[in-house]
């Protein structure tokens, strides 16, 4: 049987104050992540560390009250599966980006989500994007283009990842939505790292490498939980809040990427992401008003018909 689902609840400063201490959580795993792959480990070992540490943690802390069968049970797993095998994505590609490029690359890249995921709404959605927000779209990805610096010795072919890394994370963010008020928060997760872990499990066993030091074992340890709490936070915010009020917080994420970039790697912003990073906001930020404009329009005129 599946666990009760708790209600979705309009309770937006208490969504909103979840998302940003789960943005914070991201950022401890990117860290991590950027840590481990400099220590030496292989890239598919971190990313089966990850996800193994999250679900050992989901079965220890919730397998004991709720029983394993109320974690696994779901409403929809054909939903759950592809929300897991999209994080997955969205891990590989990330963590690979992160060994080449600065935290303050890949953040500033990854706000190109709401881009891609408006894009995306017309074949997966079947909705209408009009010419205003195409327009906000091809200039959020000029924003990219002042950041990466295509042809110049400054570009790196990482970028691509971090490019493919927001194609996942936009899809994963649809299917949470989709599974808001279907599954319990803790059902998602179990799914989430059960498939993560068993579909990376293959790549990572094979060329494993044990950490050599104290700082590296807490790392090892660590991204696991921080992963967990992050996704418990972040999913957790969309049923106290819709999409559309937690989308514009997202982008104070960069903040607390960038302070980790700059005070852990030593890696300072450039005048590139200063110049690229507002113009790739700004464009999410407007694709996020118009759809709001959009959906108040949609509900005015169906009350004024009723």
């Amino acid at each position: 049987m599946a666990q009760a689902v708790k209600p979705i609840e309009d309770r937006r400063l208490l969504g909103i104050s979840l998302m940003l201490c789960g943005y914070l959580c991201y950022t401890i795993i990117d860290s991590c992540a950027k840590l481990l792959s400099a220590s030496g480990l292989p890239t598919m070992e971190v990313v089966f560390v990850r996800y193994l540490g999250q679900f050992l943690l989901v079965m220890a802390i919730f397998a004991p009250r709720q029983g394993a069968r109320a974690l696994i049970a779901t409403r929809n797993w054909k939903l759950e599966a592809a929300r897991g095998l999209c994080l997955l994505g969205s891990t590989i590609f990330n963590f690979i980006a992160i060994t080449f490029l600065p935290l303050t690359v890949t953040s500033a890249i990854s706000f190109t989500m709401p881009l891609i995921l408006c894009a995306l709404s017309i074949p997966l959605l079947g909705e209408t994007v009009g010419w205003r927000r195409w327009a906000a779209i091809g200039v959020g990805f000029i924003g990219v283009l002042v950041i990466v610096r295509p042809g110049t010795e400054a570009f790196h072919p990482a970028v691509i990842l971090s490019l493919i890394t927001a194609v996942f994370s936009a899809l994963y963010n649809l299917l949470t939505r989709k599974l808001a008020g279907v599954d319990s928060t803790i059902t998602q997760q179990f799914w989430a790292s059960a498939v993560a872990t068993l579909c990376i499990a293959p790549f990572s066993l094979g060329d494993w490498v044990w950490p050599s030091d104290p700082l590296t074992w807490t790392l090892f340890g660590g991204i696991g939980l921080a992963a967990l709490i992050a996704h418990l936070l972040v999913t957790t915010a969309h049923r106290y809040a819709p999409a559309s009020t937690l989308a514009p917080f997202g982008y104070l994420h960069i903040f607390f990427m960038t302070g980790a970039s700059w005070f852990i790697f030593h890696q300072p912003p450039d005048v590139w992401i200063v110049v690229g990073a507002p113009i790739v906001i700004a464009s999410g930020l407007y694709i996020w008003l118009r759809e709001r404009q959009l959906s108040k329009a949609v509900v005015t005129e169906v009350v004024v018909e009723d």
